[in-house]
């Protein structure tokens, strides 16, 4: 009950969207994916594609943009 109390008065409490976090996973399974594909195709055929790189740099750049967003909205709690 203490707990509750406490709290109560001195809790935070934060309305959470998980969309972007929802689209960080999704892109790094799709790099995930990609690179697999990737690594598959280079053991077979000995070569890598200029078009494979720029998919995966692409995709890097849309998580690193989706983390750097998140990490902005996080609030600032000074204890």
């Amino acid at each position: 009950m203490s707990f509750l109390r406490h709290l109560i008065i001195y809790g935070y409490v934060y309305d959470v969207d998980y969309q972007e976090l929802r689209d960080y996973n999704t892109n790094l399974a799709r790099i995930g994916n990609n690179l697999n594909q990737i690594t598959r195709r280079m053991n077979a055929t000995g070569h890598l594609y200029d078009e494979d790189v720029r998919e995966i740099k692409e995709l890097m750049e849309d998580v690193w943009h989706t983390q750097k967003s998140m990490l902005s909205k996080q609030p600032y709690i000074k204890q």
